[in-house]
């Protein structure tokens, strides 16, 4: 199985991506590749009819499509600025949204999940995507929120509080359980 996994965040030290890579390590199987983008490597112009109009869309964005392309599965950890989307990945999904006939995410299964300092863990940027995502074309088998990273997770240890881990690997067996029908419905 090909896993893309990213943080929707252009931070260099995105709490978000940390949680994101933690998370992808449940889903490494003998014969998986998990491939872990930063949204840094497609940096385009901001997006607008008029630049499009001018300038055409950008290579990067038809980039971003094929890995959305190439994976069966998806981890998505949302960084939450001001309650919303970081605009990094607004800008890249608004691009990729330009291709010619398609739907973003081409109904690949998607895990959402999002983390923050604060005790909500990101919560509104993650009801966004939720609501959002189906409409992209992604189908949200399950969601996730980490309130507090510093306080629980750890670096090389992932989630460290007890009830927090128990309720992420709880979700992980259930996307396991999904994706394993839905490779057993497509032989």
């Amino acid at each position: 199985m090909n896993i893309l996994a990213f943080a929707a965040s252009n931070s260099a030290q995105s709490i978000n991506k940390k949680l994101v890579t933690s998370v992808s390590k449940y889903y490494k199987e003998s014969d998986d590749v998990i491939e872990i983008l930063d949204l840094n490597d497609f940096d385009m112009i901001l997006f607008s009819k008029e630049r499009e109009k001018e300038l055409g869309i950008p290579s990067l964005a038809y980039t971003f499509a094929e890995k959305i392309d190439q994976a069966d599965f998806m981890l998505i950890s949302f960084a939450e600025n001001n309650g919303n989307y970081n605009v990094a990945y607004k800008n890249i999904i608004d691009w990729v949204s330009r291709i010619p006939n398609r739907k973003i995410f081409k109904n690949k299964p998607v895990f959402v999940m999002a983390t923050s300092n604060g005790k909500r863990g990101g919560q509104s940027v993650l009801e966004i995507a939720i609501n959002r995502l189906p409409f992209d074309g992604a189908e949200v088998l399950e969601n996730y929120s980490l309130p507090e990273f510093s306080q629980n997770f750890e670096e090389g240890k992932g989630v460290t509080n007890v009830i927090l881990r128990s309720q992420l690997e709880a979700k992980v067996r259930k996307t396991k359980r999904i994706l394993k029908q839905k490779i057993e419905q497509n032989k």
